[in-house]
């Protein structure tokens, strides 16, 4: 019972830990956000990096989801004769959740853990500490272009990936059920309406968020030479991916009550 209790305070701890640091580094991350100079260069290579170089592994999951989404809905919807109803179904299930949350774990993974590695590498070379006794900001010159940057592009990738995963839906539909293209169009313009999609693309400003603070914090926090480097990493994949998950549940229950109000 004490190893137990001993371990639950231990993880207990170093959760506060990760939380505290998370909040302070939030904190120092919007204030230098608000204040100039404004580095738009950089803002725009970070876009560069983490939105057009993510389109492909974005759209390729996109697409293969819409596929097997429409190809398992209209099996179940064929029993009862409703496969003209499978475009709604696609349609809102990319829209509100699956194009956003599928979004930001893929390209969370491929973002975070660069970003992580990019100023972790930094961290132990002692590059950061340079730049602190040369009277630079790190958090104004390396954490905000990165995190502004992926709350402006995930929505951006979001969109794309709903639209193809509506377009994979259609042609799953029309090759495998015979589902005119027309009836699907008119099914999912109908039915989609601009709640929908305020709800899906407002949840991936906040994943872009999430994503790029747990990277630059684990990057900045790495210690350990190249065998810390590799730990932060990982870590920095699972924990966005967790926190990703679960703000998507709370989200998701205040864009609910939004719609209600």
């Amino acid at each position: 019972m004490r190893n137990i209790a001993v371990a639950v305070g231990g993880q207990s701890i170093r959760l506060l830990e990760l939380l505290g640091g998370l909040s302070q580094l939030t904190y120092e991350t919007v204030s230098c956000a608000f204040t100039p100079p404004f580095n738009l260069r950089e803002l725009i290579r970070q876009v560069d990096h983490i939105g057009v170089k993510s389109i492909s592994i974005a759209g390729v999951a996109a697409v293969f989801t819409g596929l097997v989404l429409a190809l398992q809905t209209a099996y179940g919807l064929s029993r009862f004769g409703a496969k003209a109803y499978v475009g709604i179904i696609v349609s809102l299930s990319m829209v509100r959740e699956l194009g956003p949350v599928l979004t930001a774990l893929l390209v969370g993974g491929r973002v975070g853990s660069g970003i992580t590695a990019e100023l972790g590498s930094m961290r132990v070379t002692e590059q950061i500490d340079a730049m602190r006794a040369m009277g630079a900001n790190p958090i104004k010159k390396l954490v905000v272009p990165r995190v502004l940057s992926a709350m402006l592009v995930l929505p951006l990738l979001t969109v794309m990936a709903d639209i193809l995963g509506i377009l994979g839906g259609m042609v799953i539909s029309r090759y495998e059920f015979q589902v005119d293209y027309q009836l699907y169009y008119n099914t999912v313009t109908r039915n989609l309406t601009v709640a929908d999609i305020v709800s899906g693309l407002g949840k991936t400003v906040v994943f872009g968020f999430i994503i790029a603070i747990v990277g630059c914090y684990r990057g900045l926090e790495t210690v350990g030479g190249t065998e810390g480097l590799g730990r932060a990493t990982t870590a920095t994949v699972v924990t966005s991916a967790i926190a990703v998950i679960i703000s998507d549940f709370f989200l998701t229950k205040f864009f609910w009550w939004l719609e209600g109000w």
